[in-house]
C-alpha cells in the first residue's frame, strides 16, 4: 500500500502542552479525520506537517520523499492579503508555488463563480473558502491539509466544498488530511478517523469499523453498572436513565445479552470520551 503520508511516534513539547507520540498515514486516495476538542493538539500535528513547527522527536514522510512542494494547504482563515484582488492573488501564488498553474486557477475560479476583479475584503466567508480552495488546487498537489475548511459555512456551501474534495479524490494518488470539528462532514467523506485528546490519540482507525464496532446504549443505572469496565468509555448518568459508550458491541451482547447498544456517531465518540462520566 502507497501512502501519502506517514507520522511516526511524533512528539513536539511545550512548557504546558506535549503533542505525544502521534503514529498515523494515508493511504491514497483516502480522507483521513482528525477530530478532537479545542486544544487537543490538532493545529500543532498540522503545523509540524507543515514545517511550521519542528518536532522534538519521530518523522514525517510526505509524498514518499517529494516533501511540501505537493501539499496543498487551506486553513481556517483566509490567508490573503484582505486588499487584493481575486486575480492578484494568482500573481502572488505563482512566485510561491512551485508548479502554480495559472489557467488552472483560472478554471477554480470561474466554476466557483468568483469574479476576479473582486477585493478579498469584499468576499463573503464562504467565498473566501472557495478562494483558498482554488488557491491550493491550482499547483496540482497530491495532499490536501484542511484546518477546519468547512468551519462557519452553511450547509449549501459546505456540501458543495464536500463535492469538490470526493472529485479531487478520483485520482487515486491523491489524499486528504482534514481537521473539523463538523463531525457530520467527516462522516460524509472520511475513510480513517484519528482522535486526539489532549495530546494523544484515544481513537484511531477505519471510521466505519469503528462506528459498527462502538455501541451507544440507553440503561438503566443497574444495567451502567454491570457493563464490564474495559468497554466503558463513558457515560452519563440522568434523573431517568443512563446513556454509556461502549468500544465492543459484541462484548457488551455477550455480559448483558438484555441490553442493546445503537451505532454511535463520531459525535458521540469525541463526547463521552472527551467528558468521561458525569452525572
Amino acid at each position: 500500500m502507497e501512502y501519502t503520508l506517514k507520522i511516526d511516534h511524533l512528539t513536539k513539547e511545550f512548557k504546558s502542552f506535549t503533542l505525544k507520540d502521534v503514529s498515523l498515514a494515508i493511504p491514497g486516495g483516502t480522507v483521513l479525520g482528525l477530530i478532537g476538542e479545542n486544544g487537543a493538539g490538532k493545529s500543532t500535528l498540522i503545523k509540524c506537517l507543515l514545517g511550521i513547527l519542528h518536532p522534538t522527536s519521530g518523522s514525517i514522510e510526505v509524498l514518499e520523499g517529494e516533501g511540501l512542494t505537493g501539499v496543498g494547504y487551506v486553513p481556517d482563515e483566509c490567508p490573503f492579503d484582505a486588499t487584493l484582488k481575486i486575480s492578484q492573488v494568482g500573481k502572488v501564488c505563482s512566485g510561491i508555488f512551485v508548479g502554480w498553474e495559472e489557467e488552472r486557477f483560472a478554471h477554480y475560479l470561474k466554476k466557483f463563480d468568483l469574479p476576479a476583479e473582486r477585493k478579498v475584503k469584499d468576499l463573503s466567508r464562504g467565498m473566501k473558502m472557495k478562494l483558498s480552495i482554488a488557491a491550493a488546487l491550482a499547483h496540482r498537489p497530491k495532499l490536501l491539509v484542511l484546518d477546519e475548511a468547512t468551519a462557519g459555512l452553511d450547509p449549501v456551501v459546505r456540501d458543495e466544498i464536500l463535492d469538490e474534495f470526493m472529485d479531487f479524490l478520483s485520482d487515486e494518488d491523491h489524499a486528504i488530511l482534514i481537521s473539523s470539528h463538523i463531525t457530520s462532514d467527516l462522516e460524509k467523506i472520511c475513510d480513517y478517523v484519528v482522535y486526539l485528546h489532549k495530546g494523544e490519540i484515544t481513537i484511531s482507525g477505519e471510521k466505519d469499523e469503528l462506528l459498527a464496532r462502538y455501541g451507544k446504549v440507553s440503561c438503566t443505572k443497574e444495567e451502567l453498572a454491570a457493563i464490564p469496565a474495559d468497554i466503558l468509555v463513558g457515560s452519563r448518568v440522568g434523573e431517568y436513565g443512563c446513556q454509556a459508550l461502549v468500544s465492543d458491541r459484541s462484548a457488551l451482547g455477550r455480559s448483558l445479552p438484555g441490553v442493546e447498544a445503537e451505532g454511535p456517531s463520531l459525535e458521540d465518540l469525541m463526547i463521552f470520551t472527551t467528558r468521561g462520566d458525569r452525572t
